[in-house]
């Protein structure tokens, strides 16, 4: 397995100016990752030209992560909302163009946050037409989308990878949208770690590697063992990004919308190498068990189109 392995810059700085830009990138690349996912957040003033120097310095890919909120949710039935977020979403695949990124992920469908209804069909319809402008906007620009799902506290819309692939089909976007897993999401809201990895197949085009409390990888209930042997079974070659918060970064207003009321670590060093060796543990055992499956009758995948 060839993947770009990536670390989120929350675990790094809890904003992005000159001086924090260039820590984050810099210490992410000096632990051995590939990629830096950095959250496009209306109060960090990302300047582009500088963010693209230092990720080319530091020879590291980049993606940008988003969320829309109850002034511009797409599911919504307010017309002027959902124009909101279309604007809010284009913009977040400009940054990224500009950046020279190749990936926008996140509930980028709805709001990121607690509903007190089921989705309606209204709701939906205006999603998917809604993401269908957005892939054709990202398809010219570069850049892929990858719709991460959240457990029912976090969205009302997309729980569980049959979600997004039945959404999927309703984009009809396959070049530019795929499925973004999250094993701490996961480990909420699915029946085992293993089995929709092999539902999404070459549809899956984006992983979130986090621990079931936030905390260091291994030291939670997340079978980490049968998400990576999955993802050697289909021969997953996307990114894979590791995710961890914590108040001793965050600022304040960060540390309530993330709900991180106790600290599981506090030293973004320490956790970013077991990270990034914990991962690569996985991967190497990943491999050998897909080349073993492959070479013993082929794959178990409901995929249909390549990943992004």
């Amino acid at each position: 397995m060839n993947n770009s392995i990536g670390i989120h810059a929350l675990v790094w700085v809890g904003d992005w100016n000159r001086e924090t830009a260039r820590y984050a990138i810099e210490s992410a690349a000096a632990r051995g990752y590939d990629r830096i996912e950095i959250p496009l957040l209306d109060d960090w003033r990302i300047d582009t030209a500088a963010t693209r120097e230092l990720l080319s310095d530091n020879g590291l890919a980049m993606t940008g992560n988003l969320f829309l909120t109850d002034a511009n949710d797409i599911t919504s039935h307010d017309p002027a909302t959902v124009a909101a977020g279309l604007r809010r979403l284009i913009g977040g695949v400009d940054t990224v163009a500009a950046v020279g990124g190749d990936h926008l992920c996140g509930t980028v469908y709805s709001k990121l946050g607690r509903y007190d209804h089921a989705p309606t069909p209204q709701g939906r319809a205006n999603c998917v037409e809604t993401l269908r402008q957005v892939a054709d906007h990202a398809a010219g620009r570069g850049v892929r989308i990858g719709l991460e799902l959240c457990n029912r506290y976090e969205t009302n819309l997309l729980n569980t990878a049959r979600q997004a692939l039945e959404i999927l089909d309703e984009i009809d976007r396959p070049g530019t949208c795929a499925v973004h897993l999250d094993t701490y999401h996961m480990n909420i809201e699915e029946d085992g770690m293993a089995e929709p990895v092999l539902t999404c197949g070459d549809r899956l085009g984006y992983v979130h590697i986090g621990e079931s409390h936030r905390g260091y990888l291994g030291t939670g209930s997340v079978d980490f063992d049968g998400f990576f042997g999955a993802l050697g079974r289909i021969g997953y070659s996307g990114p894979i990004t590791f995710e961890s918060f914590s108040s001793a970064i965050l600022a304040p207003e960060l540390t309530d919308a993330l709900c991180i009321w106790r600290d599981l670590w506090t030293d973004s060093a320490d956790l970013a190498r077991h990270a990034r060796e914990f991962i690569g543990r996985q991967l190497v055992s990943a491999d050998g068990d897909g080349d073993r499956r492959r070479s013993g009758g082929g794959l178990r995948t409901a995929g249909r189109h390549r990943a992004v």
